[in-house]
């Protein structure tokens, strides 16, 4: 008879700036989800993280898909505390770096939207 285990180990620790990684790598839970979000398989996630065991990557999706309002939550917290920190450096930027922040931005939005510079 098949002796099965009363739980299976998450892959997932916080670290010291609150983010949540996988495996014990640097990989974070918001960059494998955001994969998984845009239609990566478990198979193709593992690929782009290839630290990440494949066994790891599947239960991290299924811990994801079982507590997908508290993740989400957690998630749309670190989107948000992102965006913040974003704007504050940006708000130090000299007139040059603003400058070149907008072309950027712009040649980003042309190349979207399939047009050449």
């Amino acid at each position: 008879m098949l002796n099965l285990p009363e739980t299976v180990i998450l892959p997932l620790k916080m670290d010291d700036h609150g983010s949540i990684r996988v495996s014990n790598t640097r990989v974070t839970l918001d960059s494998l989800i955001a994969s998984y979000h845009q239609g990566a398989t478990p198979e193709e996630i593992h690929e782009n993280f290839d630290v990440v065991p494949l066994t790891d990557v599947y239960a991290v999706i299924a811990y994801y898909l079982a507590n997908r309002d508290t993740l989400d939550e957690y998630l749309r917290q670190r989107d948000e505390e992102g965006k913040r920190i974003r704007k504050e450096w940006e708000a130090r930027y000299t007139p040059e770096q603003r400058a070149s922040t907008k072309k950027f931005k712009h040649l980003a939005e042309e190349k979207r939207n399939g047009k050449k510079p």
